[in-house]
Order: C-alpha cells, then sequence, then structure tokens
C-alpha cells in the first residue's frame, strides 16, 4: 500500500467539481489527487513549488560545490571588494 504524502486529499470528480474551493481549503499545504482512491497526482499550490525548487536548487549547488572542492585543484582566494 502507498503512502499518503500530503495532509489533504480529494478524487478527481471532486477536483473536477470545484478546484477552487480545494486550493483555498487547503492554504499552503498539497493536496493529493486520488484516482480508484490510488494517488494519481499531487496538488502544490505556488508558494510551496517555488519554495520546493529552491530547495532543489540550492541542494544541487552545494553539491557541485562539493564535488569542486574535492578535485584537488588548488584554490583561489578573491576579495570581493576588488571588483
Amino acid at each position: 500500500m502507498n503512502s499518503i504524502l500530503a495532509n489533504y486529499s480529494a478524487s478527481i470528480s471532486e477536483l473536477k467539481k470545484s478546484p477552487s474551493s480545494l486550493i483555498e481549503k487547503a492554504g499552503t499545504e498539497a493536496i493529493a489527487i486520488l484516482n480508484h482512491n490510488k494517488v494519481s497526482a499531487y496538488l502544490v499550490p505556488s508558494q510551496t513549488y517555488e519554495k520546493l525548487m529552491a530547495i532543489v536548487d540550492d541542494y544541487l549547488l552545494s553539491k557541485e560545490i562539493d564535488k569542486r572542492m574535492s578535485d584537488g585543484s588548488k584554490l583561489i582566494e578573491v576579495n570581493i571588494d576588488e571588483f
């Protein structure tokens, strides 16, 4: 059995009937959209999605930094005030 990773859920029929009211009720929370009692999608508010994308971007950037810091290259010290 799969977990529902949201505090709110709605059927596709409910979503078709009144999407704006579902979004309003959930606030900043994601809504699990169910099809035959199985999660088929998650409806995520734009501000939550944007925050998630920023977190993913920061994570990927930190991985790139770690990779570059450990590749054995000589580090170059810079002073931002000189530019």
